[in-house]
């Protein structure tokens, strides 16, 4: 199982609907903008238990050709990275 250590901190621009952070829509990692072209897959981790925070996991593919996995804390408001 993966932990947040296993992830790099990133700022993100993010698209909010009906929610804030829905998605992203780009991330800025070690100095270089990336843009999102697609979300390749998306899902959910805690909010049933009480004693594991919400994490949002998004495996996004930007227009360079990587895929990378994002993970959003939204009770600390934070984004972090990891290349897939």
């Amino acid at each position: 199982m993966m932990t947040c250590i296993d992830y790099m901190e990133i700022q993100v621009g993010s698209y909010s609907g009906y929610k804030l952070n829905e998605r992203p829509v780009a991330f800025t990692f070690q100095g270089e903008r990336r843009v999102i072209q697609g979300i390749v897959d998306r899902w959910y981790e805690g909010g049933v238990d009480s004693s594991r925070p919400f994490i949002n996991y998004f495996k996004v593919k930007t227009t360079d050709g990587h895929v990378h996995l994002l993970l959003y804390q939204s009770e600390l408001d934070a984004w972090s990275m990891r290349s897939v």
